[in-house]
């Protein structure tokens, strides 16, 4: 029986939220059955932003520590093809509405597909800001195209806008540090759950959330 939600705020282009997605996986694989996972899109690209140099040796900078800390993978695609690219976009909305559609039609595709959408970008190189991007992999996740059209299409506009603004009010108010923001919330109270030390160390963060869970009867 679910005792506990995790509260994860994030972004789909988040890099260090791409460096905890080990993290969140081994949890749900392990504690599933003792907590449920609500995704919180927060939008770290509202608006379509072009790759300059700058911002790409800033993103080439921080993927280096990522990959240090958290031992996750960047694709040659991604580091010699995104990342190098003129003309690259990045954008938050679409990849967090597709989520939202995920949601929408079944629940427990929504994590799937995240991580989906992260593996397409980091290791792949594939442009997630791009609608038929998303629907692809929503198919390869599971979904049904058409259906998850509808959804993404009912998703955007104002739903998407008001799921971004809720997630940055849950951020403020429990005053989080940014993305990725893990809130753990048991009995209608919500804490800041730290996963920092835990990076690389899927089996440490599930023992830890694990403690922080009612015990077992």
């Amino acid at each position: 029986m679910t005792q506990a939600t995790l509260h994860y705020i994030h972004d789909p282009l988040c890099g260090w939220c791409y460096a905890v997605q080990p993290l969140i996986s081994a949890a749900m694989e392990r504690l599933g059955g003792r907590i449920a996972l609500q995704l919180h899109g927060g939008g770290l690209f509202p608006e379509p932003t072009v790759l300059d140099e700058s911002l790409a040796r800033h993103i080439t900078q921080s993927d280096q520590r990522i990959a240090q800390y958290s031992g996750q993978p960047f694709g040659k695609p991604y580091l010699e093809g995104l990342l190098a690219e003129q003309g690259t976009v990045l954008y938050s909305m679409p990849p967090i509405a597709a989520v939202m559609a995920a949601t929408a039609i079944e629940p427990t595709k929504a994590y799937p597909l995240l991580v989906a959408i992260q593996n397409a970008h980091y290791q792949r190189g594939l442009r997630v800001v791009e609608p038929p991007v998303l629907g692809e992999l929503a198919e390869e996740t599971g979904l049904d195209g058409a259906r998850f059209a509808m959804a993404f299409a009912e998703a955007n506009g104002h739903p998407l806008m008001e799921h971004v603004q809720a997630s940055r009010r849950m951020l403020e108010s429990a005053g989080g540090n940014g993305f990725p923001t893990l809130l753990l919330e048991q009995r209608g109270e919500q804490r800041v759950f730290d996963h920092s030390r835990h990076y690389g160390q899927p089996q440490a963060f599930v023992e830890a959330l694990a403690a922080a869970l009612p015990a077992l009867h």
